[in-house]
């Protein structure tokens, strides 16, 4: 019979998003791997504390954030190998966390004042034994709970497939609202502000201007003005999941080069997708984008930045290196970005049963047909203003 993991169902804008028993399906399945993980490596109990973690455990219903770029957030979690879950925090974060946050799942809570943090022996204590961590610590076994997490469940999927759309529709919106003269600044003012109306959380800004684009791989804002081209290159976040997705805009005629150059890099994308699939590895993807460079005539162009991976509860779970021993999973996300001086495509996908999902599709912008082993492959192309 399966447990009573949480007492809701997930309502977005008025409609349900994940049922209240397909929500419980999916946590009283993770409940159980962990628990089954927990005994193969002879651990009594595992403390969790990095926001991808605790996002993953509870379903994407618990967000401990305050301080944003920070790993770890202003409560702890405990499984142990008893099936029992607990989680830790102060007095003063206690009412919210209880309300808005552990509510209506079946954690127990475990207090202390603000000035007394005893995590760790309170969690060992209840533990029983061996204490894992994803989190570095005296006396704490690391753990690292990727390999749990990489293969995705139906209603994260669901949930994936939101972040997705909505971040594509404010990326779409915000690429509508540029215009030259604007400052890099700007540029990533505007999507913030279209995705945080949204309730998404913004993540990585890698915004650029005309030459900036052609010179760095990793443009992070520096304040240039816009002449005629303009990258909006973000990652986002809710419920614990990542999406990442870039777009372009060029004002006046796209140069002849730079098209080819978006066509290319879309070739490169295609051939990527093409091999993501169950039982592949790492180092065999890499080599697909070094030799889809080749046959476009640009050798060499993926020792210039890595090419992008699987995500999921990471922006990045693992990146294709030449020596990789990573394995592709079923129902795992991917994003992909592969880049030629100055063009590039990424969106973010999910691998389902041997076919692909477009997560962060735009079909109102200009589109490139690109194909691999005879399959249509299609990326974002330059929006031309």
């Amino acid at each position: 019979m399966m447990s009573k993991r949480i007492s809701k169902s997930l309502v977005v804008q008025g409609s349900t998003l994940v049922t209240e028993a397909a929500w419980n399906q999916e946590l009283d399945a993770k409940h159980e791997n962990l628990v089954e993980f927990l005994r193969a490596h002879r651990l009594s109990g595992v403390l969790i504390r990095r926001n991808e973690n605790v996002a993953w455990i509870t379903g994407g219903a618990v967000e401990l954030r305050v301080l944003t770029p920070c790993e770890t957030g202003v409560a702890s979690l405990l499984v142990t190998a008893e099936g029992k879950r607990y989680y830790f925090t102060t007095e003063n974060e206690a009412p919210r966390l209880h309300d808005e946050e552990f509510g209506a799942l079946d954690f127990e809570p475990v207090l202390f004042p603000w000035y007394g943090d005893d995590t760790v022996a309170a969690a060992t204590r209840l533990a029983g034994g061996t204490l894992g961590s994803d989190t570095p610590g005296a006396g704490l076994t690391s753990v690292n709970l990727y390999p749990l997490r990489a293969s995705l469940s139906e209603s994260e999927i669901a949930r994936y497939r939101w972040l997705g759309a909505e971040t594509a529709a404010a990326t779409v919106e915000s690429l509508h609202q540029v215009e030259p003269g604007l400052s890099e600044y700007d540029l990533e003012a505007l999507t913030a502000a279209n995705l945080l109306k949204r309730g998404i959380q913004p993540s990585v800004y890698l915004f650029a201007v005309d030459e900036r684009i052609y010179k760095y791989k990793h443009a992070v804002a520096r304040g240039k003005r816009l002449k005629q081209y303009g990258m909006l290159n973000l990652c986002s976040r809710k419920w614990g999941l990542a999406i990442s997705i870039t777009r372009f805009i060029h004002f006046g005629p796209l140069p002849s080069e730079l098209e080819a150059r978006f066509n290319s890099a879309a070739q490169v994308n295609a051939a990527l997708l093409d091999a993501s699939r169950v039982g592949a590895t790492s180092a065999e993807l890499f080599h697909v984008a070094q030799a889809a460079y080749t046959v476009e005539g640009f050798p060499g162009e993926e020792k210039f930045h890595h090419q992008g991976g699987p995500t999921g509860y990471g922006e990045r779970e693992w990146v294709a290196t030449p020596n990789g021993s990573e394995v592709v999973v079923n129902h795992q996300a991917f994003a992909w970005n592969p880049s030629i001086r100055g063009g590039k495509t990424e969106d973010t996908v999910i691998l389902r049963d041997g076919k692909i999902e477009w997560l962060t599709a735009t079909a109102e912008l200009p589109a490139i047909q690109a194909t691999a082993n005879g399959k249509v492959y299609p990326a974002a192309g330059v929006l031309v203003r």
